[in-house]
């Protein structure tokens, strides 16, 4: 098992995979749910500087959860909330703690960065966990590398693995190259979207 440091990494700075923006897919993923289901309980997980989480904030989603296992992180966004947002505690819930460990039951999952950063030998873990947390009929979206790494992380993989990966536990509603990637990983990226197999 490869051991990450991510507190070491965001106290020394080494943030390489942060786009200083929200990921534009998962912003136009975000931008198709109607109004009147904006209330959804979404989960992001890894959440880094929450970009995502901000985003869905301006577009009226009222019941976020994001989770980060590095407490440097998650401090400097709490700051940053409370300097630029009024009441977001009501709509914005920020943890620190390890994604393994997690429990409740969400609606909507978004992804972007989380899976690449775990060493690959916990993605069949991730994949319980995911499929544990989501709601009957929950919904996995966000974006994965479709590109191999030559150290990680970041950790690549391909469209095919991940089918294997995820076909046992979800339903796989779309899991097709990326259109609207950042322009440094364009062509490098799917999305999919995931949804739990129930009994």
């Amino acid at each position: 098992m490869i051991e990450i440091d991510w507190e070491y990494r965001w106290q020394t700075g080494q943030t390489g995979w942060d786009l200083g923006q929200p990921s534009p897919p998962l912003c136009r993923y975000a931008d198709q749910i109607p109004l009147e289901r904006r209330c959804l309980h979404v989960l992001i997980p890894g959440c880094g500087n929450a970009y995502e989480a901000e985003y869905l904030l301006d577009q009226g989603f009222t019941n976020i959860t994001v989770v980060d296992i590095a407490p440097t992180v998650v401090k400097s966004l709490q700051r940053r909330m409370d300097a630029t947002r009024t009441g977001w505690r009501s709509s914005l819930r920020i943890l620190c703690a390890d994604f393994f460990s997690l429990e409740g039951t969400y609606d909507l999952v978004l992804e972007q960065t989380f899976f690449c950063a775990l060493d690959p030998a916990l993605r069949p873990h991730y994949a319980r966990q995911m499929h544990r947390l989501l709601a009957p009929g929950g919904t996995l979206a966000g974006v994965l590398f479709d590109r191999d790494f030559e150290n990680g992380p970041p950790f690549g993989g391909h469209a095919e693995e991940y089918r294997t990966l995820f076909e046992p536990l979800f339903h796989i509603h779309t899991l097709a190259r990326c259109y609207n990637s950042v322009p440094p990983r364009a062509g490098t990226e799917v999305f999919i979207i995931l949804k739990k197999i129930t009994a």
